[in-house]
């Protein structure tokens, strides 16, 4: 199998508190390059892309639910690794011919960036989560 990675996208971090993060990154030399919402069964998230270099952390916070459950954790918050690729239908069609578990039905669009983004999630043998993204 031959897939196509630029390099490491982001690692995406759930946050419970994004304004207390933002700031926190910012000390750190990231700045806020887009900021977003997103739907969540029924409600609205948000998400912050905050840069430092190429370095990309994604920062969102999940609307409740989701965020009680999140608060609980003790393993940490780290969601993903995200992979930067050029073409995610090719993506999506090489993993799913190799047999990987791919998590979603098909690469889903987000509104974030410019002109949007798609991206899927590949589960590894511990079930962490491995994003492959294409901003559009």
């Amino acid at each position: 199998m031959n897939i196509k990675i630029n390099h490491l996208q982001h690692v995406g971090i759930s946050v419970t508190d994004i304004e207390s993060s933002e700031k926190f990154y910012q000390r750190l030399g990231f700045g806020n390059v887009m900021t977003s919402t997103f739907a969540h069964e029924g409600s609205e998230g948000r998400v912050m892309m905050m840069q430092h270099g190429t370095i990309i952390v994604e920062l969102y916070q999940m609307p409740e639910p989701t965020l009680t459950e999140i608060r609980k954790r003790t393993n940490g918050k780290i969601d993903h690794v995200a992979f930067d690729v050029d073409d995610i239908d090719e993506t999506y069609a090489t993993l799913k011919a190799d047999g990987f578990h791919i998590v979603e039905e098909a690469p889903v669009y987000l509104g974030f960036w410019q002109n949007g983004c798609k991206y899927l999630n590949i589960l590894g043998p511990d079930g962490e989560r491995l994003e492959f993204c294409q901003i559009l």
